[in-house]
């Protein structure tokens, strides 16, 4: 009885285990951010549905289910391209991207699980050189917004095709060559130059506009005192004299070197006392 009672218990373990594995060969997963397709080996390859989150069933061995994650991904594209005036620049476009749900039969049947590696850069570049030798390089820096637009409508264009859509397309990098930066600071350095002859022209001109109005009033001033001189004689000459002379004396007065030496007129020539006086500038 004991060993009739063992023997059914393995068999029923092993037809429970036998279910559960069956079971589970039946079930597959699709967790959050994926999709499914199905390939089907009796119905012709991809079925058209796309199968959402959750737990699914499958026939064991006759089908096969192909999990894709359509969460958005970042993805950089580098791409060295010449612009209108053949400046070779270096740029590097970001993308925001993911599949279109349900276009995934046919992203699968056409491209594989790897489209991204295949679709992505050459679009890009692609896209990069076409849009990029419309401007010259001066306008990639001042219209920078108009050329990313004009980059993401044709990248939205072309990835369509591929079944594949963008949440964000923008120029993340924009570097020129060696030979363009060298001819900008050279432009820069010739500018600074020309401005700077412009203000040593500019003072010049100041400089003698000064002379010419110097010039101007001091003709002015002489044919005032012509005038002067006609209209008093040389009574003018005399005042400026007399003040000159008022203000040498002032001077003198204040000063403790100058020592005032009378004339005493007892000269032994005989000529009387018109000797003159004296003033001596003695060093302290």
């Amino acid at each position: 009885m004991a060993q009739q009672a063992l023997k059914s218990i393995g068999r029923l373990a092993g037809v429970g285990a036998a279910g559960i594995f069956t079971v589970n060969q039946c079930l597959y997963n699709v967790d959050g951010g994926e999709r499914a397709v199905m390939f089907d080996q009796l119905r012709g390859g991809v079925l058209p549905t796309v199968s959402g989150e959750g737990t699914h069933f499958l026939i064991p061995v006759i089908q096969r289910p192909i999990i894709f994650d359509v969460r958005v991904k970042p993805r950089e594209i580098p791409s060295v391209t010449g612009t209108k005036d053949l400046q070779m620049v270096n740029i590097k476009l970001r993308v925001l991207w993911r599949p279109k749900i349900e276009e995934l039969p046919k992203l699968y049947r056409e491209l594989g699980t790897d489209f991204d590696e295949r679709v992505l850069p050459s679009i890009g570049n692609e896209v990069l050189k076409s849009v990029v030798a419309q401007y010259n390089a001066e306008e990639l820096l001042s219209k920078r917004a108009e050329v990313s637009n004009r980059v993401k409508t044709e990248m939205i264009k072309r990835a369509d095709a591929f079944h594949l859509e963008f949440d964000d397309v923008a120029i993340t990098h924009l570097n020129f060559g060696r030979e363009f930066m060298n001819a900008i600071e050279a432009k820069q350095v010739a500018s600074q130059d020309a401005e700077r002859q412009q203000w040593y022209v500019k003072r010049a001109e100041q400089e003698r506009i000064a002379v010419v109005t110097r010039a101007e009033g001091e003709a002015e001033a002489a044919h005032i005192i012509t005038k002067a001189m006609e209209k008093t004689g040389n009574a003018i000459i005399e005042v400026r004299r007399i003040d000159a002379a008022k203000e040498i004396a002032g001077k003198l007065a204040n000063s403790r070197n100058v020592v005032y030496l009378p004339n005493t007129g007892g000269g032994g020539s005989g000529q009387g006392g018109g000797g003159a006086n004296l003033l001596l500038g003695l060093d302290k």
